[in-house]
Order: C-alpha cells, then sequence, then structure tokens
C-alpha cells in the first residue's frame, strides 16, 4: 500500500482502492487477510471510523469478507471480478473517447494502431 494519502478524493475511498490495487497486483491473495482497521488507522493516522468505511465498501462489493472475531479476508473471484470491473472502466474512460476523437479527425483503425505501437509515419499529418 501506499505511505500516504492525499486530499484528492475521499480517505476511505483511497483505502479501498489501495487494497483493490493490491488484489489486482497480487500483493494480496485469495485468503489471505487484509490488514484490519486499527492497523490502518494506526499507519495512516486516521479515525478507525474512516478506515472501517474503507472496508466495509469492499465487503459491500464482494471483494473481501468478514470472519468475525479473526479478521477480513480476500474473497475467492476477487481479482478476477476486480480486472473484470477495471477493464470496462479503462475502456470507458480512454479507449471510448480516443476512438471517438479517431472518428471526428478522421484517424483510420491502422493510424491508431500504428501509433499506440509507437510509430509514426513520417509522411502522415500527425
Amino acid at each position: 500500500m501506499k505511505s500516504t494519502l492525499d486530499e484528492s478524493q475521499p480517505i476511505f475511498h483511497q483505502i479501498a482502492m489501495m487494497i483493490m490495487d493490491d488484489i489486482v497486483e497480487g500483493r494480496l491473495r485469495v485468503e489471505e487477510q487484509v490488514p484490519s482497521t486499527n492497523e490502518l488507522s494506526r499507519f495512516y493516522n486516521i479515525n478507525p471510523a474512516t478506515a472501517r468505511k474503507g472496508l466495509q465498501e469492499l465487503v459491500d462489493k464482494g471483494i473481501i469478507y468478514k470472519q468475525r472475531g479473526v479478521g477480513m479476508f480476500v474473497a475467492k473471484g476477487a481479482r478476477e471480478a476486480l480486472l473484470i470491473e477495471r477493464k470496462q472502466h479503462f475502456y470507458e474512460e480512454f479507449i471510448k473517447p480516443l476512438l471517438e476523437e479517431a472518428r471526428r479527425i478522421r484517424m483510420d483503425e491502422d493510424m491508431i494502431i500504428d501509433l499506440i505501437r509507437g510509430k509514426k509515419d513520417k509522411e502522415s499529418e500527425i
């Protein structure tokens, strides 16, 4: 997890995002225990209720689950579900607008692929 939080988004959401990043990147695996509310609140010097809200967001999404008296753990299928969600988000936030702009400026598929691959045609109008 990151060592600092910032003011760009609510802290509880940053906590949830960091844990999701750790799951996607394989630092937290299925059935592995996630940091507790108290660990998060001490490490980031935040209110335990804020840390709890971030963890609860993940419980509500089925990414982690609570085991009473023991802690919270990464749920089966969490990584796969997060990858699907993030790919959809990537498409909506980046690919879709890219394709819309490419159509507006009359770029064909080959030009887009060449640009993605880092190839620039010296004779093109780019």
